[in-house]
């Protein structure tokens, strides 16, 4: 079940937290993380004071869009206490747990920022471009500029900030791993709201990841326009529709 604060999963859209709502409270029931707060202070006390944290989810799905978050943390580590030890890798937490702290994350963020591309976009320029364009729209959507730049992994070349890609980053930096968090809700409830839209595939419950499910519903039911066509198992099962409906064809034409 998707929580109701959802971020937008549209590009463009942002949301800055009042200065009065500094000192939200996590849910005790989130386990405790790795995600820490040392690449910011190094930052920090080098100057910079809008530190913008982006990742990204679902690059590897067979449907849906891919999705980046950017996340400016404040520059007080009390501030931050309620995040640190709860926030991590938003692949290393159960759904209900990122749902949980979504609103938290939100609240003491200085600016989030949301960005996203399409399947047919993915299909058009390939994963990799899709990624970084999303990763961009994420950055350009914040309200507060930036002046650093941490990311998961990737760099952007063509970015005008400075910034540094990080290994394993939403693991380790408190401001990508909320990031990661509020990319993966805003992508999760998204795609579980078109399962209403494209019934039968499953959306609600694989977010259009390639499981025994979603391999199923396309042999039944072939690809739909939220399938990344461009993917090996979309495309092997597209051509097999395509060939049975060319042989039905040959067969009604004798």
């Amino acid at each position: 079940m998707c929580a109701s604060p959802c971020a937008s999963p549209h590009a463009g859209v942002s949301s800055s937290a009042s200065s009065t709502s500094r000192r939200a409270r996590v849910p005790r029931s989130v386990k405790r993380a790795t995600a820490g707060l040392a690449l910011e202070a190094e930052l920090w006390s080098a100057g910079y004071r809008a530190i913008a944290g982006v990742d990204e989810v679902g690059r590897g799905p067979w449907a849906g869009p891919v999705v980046a978050a950017a996340v400016i943390l404040p520059t007080d580590p009390d501030a931050l206490a309620p995040l640190l030890g709860q926030v991590d890798d938003s692949k290393r937490l159960a759904p209900s747990q990122r749902e949980l702290l979504l609103g938290p994350i939100q609240q003491l963020a200085l600016a989030t920022g949301v960005g996203r591309v399409e399947a047919s976009a993915i299909d058009r320029v390939g994963i990799a471009a899709a990624t970084r364009e999303a990763m961009r729209r994420a950055l350009a959507a914040l309200a507060v500029q930036p002046d650093f730049v941490l990311l998961d992994y990737l760099t952007l070349p063509d970015l005008p900030l400075l910034q540094r890609g990080v290994p394993h980053g939403d693991a380790i930096s408190l401001s990508i791993a909320a990031a990661s968090i509020v990319a993966k809700v805003t992508r999760d409830c998204w795609m579980a709201e078109q399962e209403a839209i494209y019934p039968g595939y499953g959306f609600a419950r694989h977010k259009g990841y390639g499981t025994a499910v979603h391999h199923a519903a396309l042999l039944r039911l072939g690809p739909c326009a939220l399938h990344r066509l461009s993917f090996a198992p979309v495309a092997a099962m597209r051509a097999r529709s395509d060939q049975e409906a060319g042989f039905q064809a040959g067969s009604n034409a004798d």
